[in-house]
């Protein structure tokens, strides 16, 4: 994200310190320059978009970094994307001006500033990792490195991570999501470019603004529909790439007044604020909420880029001021950097990061940007023999070529477990969900469900169906040993990824709507008198809970009692890789801390107003943190990060679930309807 640039010329004395080397480096820009910038304007180089990459990368660093101060941090991705699609057609422009436009120069260059630098901390990562990941995590990193250096990493992450899920701390390679999206864009961007100068006349408008407005409503639909594929993929990202184009090729004219321009600065400045304070990863992003960023980045590079005859305006002054220069030179290399060094870090401690551990990261990811911007980024940018064509696509070949190789080796050795040879896995007993019938993954028919496989305790009075997705689907195993607790007849109905919301609709799984719908036949037909909702909530914290509310409220007007289980814990890893380093750490007892919003349930229940609701984290879970194995009998609770074993789901479910004695109030319900016993029939959808 941070690679787009034009053909920088920088201030010698700002360079001094770094040797003759780059005051040469900046003669010869100036050289090539002078004059240039009367004729089109385009190519002079601007100190204030090195300062506003520094406004982008340190809240991106500070929100990986866990400073909760800047909890919109992340929109620091998109002010980078405005610059870059700024920036990147400014350098097309001014090669079809001047006629020597080539797709072979264009990728040539984008080669010299992306690809030393990245495979630089590629490599720097895959030593890191071999030494530090245990093997199923050395497996899905070395698929992300292939992923990565063949650009189409956001695809990959897209299918495997939420970027903001507990555990995407953990993945020393999510962060080049970015970068895969503007390579993707710069596949086509330089042929439109062409294509629209050469035959439309330039009427880049005409064009790019139709495209612009279109992913737009694409992302804005995304956000309830498809917010995950909304997120990394370029169709809902060429909207903020393409602003900046559209700033650069159809540049507006200057404000009539100094009062003018500096009133649009310090706005654009006022919307970055806005969307740092004020955005978190709760809410739904992209869409709407990217415009704060977006729209602060081009108006800040607006008010940057006409004041001939009259002062810089503050805004720009700022963005010019010299530190602030120098982290936006380094800002490719430190957005690169710091991500590793945030994973590795997790990754050995499994919790949460003191505020003396992130001063250190910090001060890590610095030292380590700048020698890879001095040492790795600049001597490609200089004029030698090495960074000619020939040899730099020789160079990128071999490059990605040798990491593909690394990575496959990795993922076909299993991450090579031979490296922990005191690292072992146990078989956890999970119980049977009843998978293609009861529990859905997507793969079998929604009308393989049928009563009598999915009625899971039997001789009650009262029916009630356990409704949700997998976070559903784990209390199962515990429900045969509290039957008599419970006193009820349950009824599993789950689906993998698909929360108990008549209202939720996800392009990657569209036939939840399907399920959910038939859900209400179930209830009718099966005599149901209660319900019970369960999901992974912090999986639909993005998108809200008002569909939950709407669910009950249906419910209940079909006379049945709703009960709604809040969030289980979560772990930021597997159970078993916590009992490794906790063994190695030497821990007294098997508490963690969660790694999940605390709140989270406090959130559900706003949201579930006529039901019964249970907070399970009040009843597994203390100060210190929640137990991931019983004391006593050394069984882990949770085969994973937060599925319960068997083991887990009998306790969690002798704690804190609903008992439905007969003559109580669900035991009253619904006096008319009928009762189904045996296979349901198929209802109408």
């Amino acid at each position: 994200m941070l690679q787009s640039t034009v053909r920088e010329t920088y201030e010698p004395r700002f360079f001094a310190q770094w040797g003759s080397p780059y005051e040469e480096h900046v003669k010869r820009r100036r050289t090539a320059f002078a004059g240039h910038g009367k004729r089109t304007g385009q190519m002079n180089y601007r100190r204030d978009i090195d300062g506003l990459r520094a406004v982008a990368v340190l809240p991106v660093v500070l929100f990986h970094f866990g400073v909760s101060a800047i909890p919109g941090g992340f929109t620091g991705v998109d002010i980078f994307f405005v610059i870059s699609g700024y920036l990147i057609s400014g350098s097309l422009l001014d090669d079809l001006e001047r006629g020597q436009f080539s797709i072979g120069r264009f990728y040539w260059r984008r080669a010299k500033r992306i690809l030393p630098a990245l495979t630089f901390v590629i490599l720097l990562a895959s030593i890191a990792a071999w030494f530090i990941l245990l093997p199923s995590d050395l497996h899905e990193f070395s698929l992300s490195v292939i992923a990565a250096s063949t650009f189409w990493s956001n695809i990959y992450f897209w299918k495997t991570t939420n970027y903001f899920s507990i555990d995407a701390e953990l993945r020393p390679l999510l962060h080049t999501w970015s970068l895969s999206v503007e390579e993707q864009y710069y596949i086509f961007a330089p042929i439109l470019m062409y294509l629209i100068y050469r035959y439309a006349s330039k009427r880049w408008l005409v064009v790019l603004l139709p495209i612009a407005i279109g992913s737009f409503a694409l992302a804005v639909m995304a956000t309830t529909l498809a917010p995950t594929a909304g997120f990394y993929l370029l169709p809902t990202r060429i909207w903020e790439l393409a602003l900046g184009a559209m700033l650069m090729l159809k540049r507006p004219p200057p404000l009539a007044s100094r009062a003018a321009t500096e009133l649009v600065g310090l706005a654009g400045f006022a919307l970055l604020a806005f969307g740092f304070l004020t955005i978190s990863e709760s809410d739904p992003f992209p869409g709407y909420n990217a415009l704060f960023p977006c729209i602060g980045t081009a108006l800040l590079i607006y008010a940057g880029q006409n004041h001939a005859d009259r002062p810089v305006p503050v805004a720009t002054r700022v963005l010019q001021f010299a530190p602030m220069v120098w982290v936006g030179l380094i800002s490719y290399s430190l957005y690169l950097v710091h991500w590793p060094i945030n994973s590795f870090v997790h990754y050995l401690s499994l919790k949460a990061i003191s505020v003396p551990t992130i001063v250190a990261m910090t001060a890590a990811s610095f030292a380590l940007a700048t020698f890879s911007w001095k040492y790795v980024e600049q001597p490609f940018r200089q004029k030698r023999a090495f960074t000619a064509p020939l040899p730099i696509f020789a160079f990128s070949a071999t490059a990605i070529a040798l990491l593909c190789v690394g990575g496959l080796a990795g993922a076909v050795g299993n991450g090579f477990p031979q490296r922990f040879p005191d690292f072992s896995t146990q078989r956890i007993l999970v119980g049977d969900w009843r998978n293609g019938v009861c529990f859905n993954e997507g793969e079998s028919r929604i009308e393989n469900w049928n009563l009598a496989a999915c009625t899971r305790t039997h001789g009650f009075a009262t029916n009630v169906l356990l409704w949700g997705d997998s976070f559903a689907a784990h209390y199962v195993s515990g429900l045969e040993a509290n039957a008599q607790k419970i006193q009820a007849n349950v009824i599993q109905y789950t689906y993998a990824g698909c929360p108990p919301n008549l209202s939720y609709f996800s392009y990657a799984r569209p036939n939840c709507t399907r399920f959910n719908e038939r859900a209400l036949s179930i209830i009718r037909d099966a005599n149901i008198q209660a319900v019970i909702l369960s999901g992974r909530w912090t999986d639909y914290q993005a998108r809200g809970f008002d569909g939950l509310q709407t669910t009950i409220d249906r419910l209940r007007d079909m006379g049945v009692k709703v009960y709604v289980i809040g969030q289980s814990p979560e772990f930021i890893a597997d159970v078993q890789k916590i009992a490794f380093f906790a063994k190695h750490e030497g821990a007294a007892n098997t508490s963690w801390p969660m790694a999940m919003d605390p709140d989270i349930n406090k959130q559900v229940q706003l949201f579930a107003k006529g039901a019964t609701f249970v907070d399970p984290l009040t009843y597994l879970c203390d100060a210190a943190g929640c137990s991931y194995a019983d004391a006593a009998s050394k069984q882990f609770l949770y085969f994973d990060y937060g599925h319960f074993s068997s083991a887990g789901a009998t306790l969690a479910i002798s704690k804190y679930w609903p008992s439905f004695a007969a003559g109580g109030e669900v035991a009253k319900a619904r006096e008319q309807a009928p009762t189904v016993t045996g296979e349901l029939a198929k209802p109408a959808l």
